[in-house]
């Protein structure tokens, strides 16, 4: 399996024939050199979405129509896209697991907002979500943008992830000492990826109180287009 950052919280997760896009963001990412953008998508299977602000949704509506695949995410938003966007859908809901033809794909609860734009103001999009990604015995856990929450106690202990790929940036959502308190409170990673940093001022720029603080972990600062196999 790779997992390869897009930058952000964006992110190309390779797994048998199965290529998934989890939250893309190109138009308009800094840390995504346009020149890259065919490569990041290229023999893509499947989208999941976890929430709708603009730096997670913005190309999701257009990369599924040219692509033709489908968006996998929360229920009442894929039932709305489906009905208003013509785009194929998997819609499920917390508590649910999907089979993409190979991975598993578990909703789980994060706590954060879901909200787009539109002419009359914002409106919300579905509910903020994160998932457990089970493939080729590896359980990976992909927390969406969250805050630390309780319900990471049951999902460390019920799914077991020994990957984390978990929003670190703080503002917006955990912080990077944040992260390493969820880390060591409610799992047993072996491999921990953080993101949704370093693409803007506001945003942490290093991991190295991750690192510092998680010496038994593999904490890998991930590199844009650059594949972690695990």
């Amino acid at each position: 399996m790779k997992i390869i950052w897009l930058g952000h919280g964006s992110f190309r997760i390779e797994t048998g024939d199965r290529v998934l896009l989890v939250d893309p963001w190109l138009t308009g990412n800094p840390a995504l050199q346009e020149n890259l953008h065919d490569e990041a998508i290229n023999g893509a299977t499947h989208i999941i979405l976890t929430h709708t602000h603009f730096d997670h949704v913005v190309d999701v509506l257009p990369l599924a129509k040219a692509l033709k695949i489908p968006v996998v995410g929360q229920y009442d938003l894929m039932g709305f896209w489906g009905e208003s966007e013509g785009i194929s859908t998997i819609g499920f809901n917390k508590g649910g697991t999907v089979d993409l033809g190979g991975p598993k794909l578990a909703m789980v609860p994060a706590s954060h907002s879901s909200t787009f734009t539109t002419e009359d103001g914002l409106r919300a999009g579905g509910s903020e979500v994160g998932y457990v990604l089970m493939a080729e015995g590896r359980t990976i856990y992909l927390s969406g943008d969250t805050a630390l929450m309780a319900d990471m106690d049951w999902i460390g202990d019920y799914y077991k992830p020994d990957i984390g790929i978990l929003s670190a940036g703080g503002h917006f959502t955990m912080d990077m000492q944040q992260t390493a308190y969820a880390a060591k409170r409610y799992f047993k990673f072996k491999t921990l990826i953080p993101c949704h940093y370093r693409t803007f001022p506001i945003l942490e720029q290093s991991a190295d109180v991750l690192i510092k603080a998680l010496p038994d972990v593999a904490v890998i600062e991930p590199q844009v287009m650059q594949a972690i196999e695990v």
